[in-house]
């Protein structure tokens, strides 16, 4: 009997359910359907209502999403409520819903900028900004500026920088102030080929031009045979050198040969000729950076690119005043600069191998003052290549040179390690043992203790012998290419305020510039600019250069170290590089229209305390090509200014973003100079 009234009760609740389930399914179909409108609301029982509860204005109502539907709650609801105080008249209230907002849109995207992630990470998911290759000839607009003062607005102009005379195309403003050469006491001993440069306020202030009819030079390394005759329009040297093979003039271009006045055959078959009268000399591998005194036209150093040697062509401004700009345009390292009275602008045992062939030096005189410099600035165990008339010539006055020399080198511990034909090769020492050996006496003298060898901006030229570093700095240095990420033994001599240790700043550069090169070649296609003359303008351990080697980009980099800074010189030449002190107040020793590309990082923000940073912008548009390019990254103090003068200069400008963000301290100018013409 339990049994039975238990399932009696369960069958009964089960039913129950089922009804419910059903009544409230059915509830919801019929007040769903669209025919039926479910109304929610509540009568206030104020004063209003009690007196006149059929009143609209008493009912406050809350309904259900029905869209764009209108009700007048009096109608449905029942007179129960009745007041003896009369109801104020008010309009009736109509309820019209609107549709509910659209969903927020998703945030923008972020636009990566930088090359960096925010943890120093390299990243190429970045956006590079649009680039504009149309050449603006007609440049200048857009360079207004509104400035408020007090209520009014006053409109100005920036200054646009015009164009230098005609007779400006080639102005090199230290190596051609006319005013302060004709001021000279002396010139006997080549002083007007050296720096003089103009007084303050005489700088350059305009743009200088290039020649009638200038082209886009031709890329490297077809350039190292041929260049375009409108870009360096001077027969001179053609004519003077042609019969040496020095360059010839074919058509509307100059051609280079290869040959010289010593090595008419061609600088291959002299090179070769170098290394099978001398093995140890091994280029590209024992020996990576040289310097050619007198160079002519450079084929030199040219050909011994493709050996993997790095060679700096140098020679002054002289009566073949063209030959540096002809090695420029031939896409060849090179400077003009004199050997006179000043040291050169480079360190101590900078050269594992110095040439000279019938460069017109007279190495003797003075007490051999100008071999003494070529001494500071070749390397422990390096050597001096020797090519001239008095090593092989039977003349009695040739014969004399010759024995000057010879007693001069013997005198500086040189060893005269071969001599064959018309060359004659020297080894320096490795250490200071043969000049502490020598005679009580013996000219010329040791430099004092305290001389420091690698102070060169517009230091004197010293009768002395540098010394070697008892340490042996400068001479322990590996093989190409391992030298160039090995932090070198010099490095330590480096003054660095700083509580990391050298190598690790040295290795933190090389790393920081290899991810950032990477990513410039990536994204803006480096490679594809076919860059072949670059100057670092502020090179620190060189390690922007070094990353330029490492991302195959097939150019030369000069790394030119500031006096405002630490000279870092030593270590560049160490690494296997080329570099220069500069100042940067005053104008650079090189001819217009030199570089491919100029790289600046934290340049004007630091030099902006002792130069005007305008003079700075205008030396940078003198040295670069039309169609070249600048790359500053620099704090935002600067951006502003840097941006106006390069607008005032016709350069297409852009402000980028760094890694960091729009909010960083440090942003990237990027400047193209256009071909402008008078």
């Amino acid at each position: 009997m339990k049994g039975d009234a238990f399932k009696s009760a369960t069958v009964i609740k089960v039913l129950a359910f089922a009804l419910l389930s059903i009544a409230f399914f059915y509830f919801g179909k019929h007040w769903s359907d669209g025919s039926q409108q479910l109304v929610f609301f509540n009568s206030r029982q104020d004063s209003a209502s009690l007196t006149n509860p059929t009143n609209p204005s008493s009912q406050f109502v809350s309904i259900s999403p029905n869209f764009n539907k209108s009700f007048n709650l009096s109608s449905i609801i029942n007179d129960t409520i009745v007041s003896d105080k009369p109801l104020e008249k008010t309009p009736s209230v109509e309820v019209v819903l609107s549709p509910p907002p659209p969903p927020p849109s998703p945030p923008p995207a972020v636009q990566k900028m930088g090359v960096l992630d925010e943890n120093g990470v390299m990243n190429d998911n970045f956006e590079v900004g649009e680039f504009d290759p149309e050449v603006v000839d007609n440049w200048g607009v857009g360079n207004e500026k509104d400035v408020e003062e007090g209520d009014g607005v006053k409109r100005f102009r920036v200054k646009k920088f015009g164009l230098c005379p005609d007779s400006m195309r080639e102005y090199i403003p230290c190596l051609d102030n006319v005013e302060a050469i004709s001021k000279l006491k002396s010139t006997e001993r080549g002083e007007k080929f050296e720096r003089h440069c103009p007084e303050k306020g005489k700088g350059l202030n305009c743009l200088v031009p290039p020649p009638r009819g200038y082209r886009a030079p031709i890329t490297w390394p077809k350039s190292r045979d041929e260049v375009w005759f409108s870009n360096v329009p001077h027969a001179r040297l053609a004519e003077d050198k042609g019969g040496q093979n020095w360059i010839l003039i074919d058509k509307d271009k100059f051609k280079f040969p290869g040959g010289g006045t010593q090595f008419i055959h061609g600088a291959d078959q002299y090179l070769d000729q170098i290394e099978k009268m001398l093995p140890e000399i091994a280029f590209g591998h024992h020996v990576r950076v040289a310097l050619d005194i007198g160079c002519g036209v450079a084929s030199f150093g040219a050909y011994l690119l493709s050996r993997n040697v790095l060679t700096l062509s140098v020679a002054p401004k002289d009566v073949h005043e063209n030959q540096i700009q002809f090695a420029l345009e031939r896409g060849v390292p090179a400077m003009v600069a004199a050997i006179a009275t000043h040291r050169l602008l480079y360190p101590s045992q900078a050269f594992e191998l110095i040439h000279c062939s019938r460069c017109r030096i007279n190495w003797t005189r003075d007490d051999g003052i100008l071999l003494l410099e070529v001494n500071r600035l070749l390397r422990a165990g390096g050597y001096f290549v020797w090519a001239a008339q008095p090593v092989y010539k039977h003349e009695a006055v040739l014969e004399e040179q010759w024995e000057e020399m010879v007693n001069l080198t013997t005198r500086l511990c040189w060893n005269l390690v071969k001599k064959e034909g018309y060359i004659a090769i020297w080894q320096k020492p490795l250490n200071n043992s043969c000049y502490l050996s020598r005679e009580e006496g013996t000219q010329p003298p040791l430099c004092d203790p305290h001389d420091d060898p690698d102070d060169v901006w517009y230091v004197d030229l010293k009768a002395c012998i540098t010394r070697l570093p008892e340490e042996g700095y400068g001479a322990n240095i590996t093989t190409w290419p391992s030298r160039l990420q090995y932090p070198p033994d010099r490095l330590q001599s480096i003054q660095v305020d700083s509580y990391l240790s050298r190598k690790e700043l040295f290795n933190a550069e090389s790393k920081f510039w290899k991810e950032i090169i990477g990513g410039y070649v990536r994204a803006w296609h480096w490679k594809k600019l076919k860059l072949r003359n670059v100057m670092d303008m502020r090179a620190g351990f060189g390690g922007f250069a070094a990353a330029m080697i490492e991302n195959q980009l097939d150019c030369w980099v000069l790394n030119v170290v500031p006096v405002s800074g630490k000279n870092t010189l030593p270590v560049i030449f160490d690494r296997g590089l080329l570099g220069v002190m500069h100042d940067w107040c005053e104008p650079f020793d090189t001819y217009p229209r030199t570089y491919d590309l100029l790289h600046a990082n934290g340049l004007f923000s630091i030099e902006q305390k002792r130069c005007n940073m305008s003079t700075i912008m205008l030396e940078m548009d003198r040295i670069l090509r039309p169609g070249g390019r600048a790359y500053i990254r620099d704090s935002v103090t600067v951006m502003d200014e840097l941006q106006d003068i390069g607008k005032a200069m016709g350069w297409h400008v852009t402000v980028r973003d760094t890694s960091e963000g729009p909010h960083a301290s440090y942003k990237i100018l990027t400047g193209d100079k256009h071909l402008l013409r008078a």
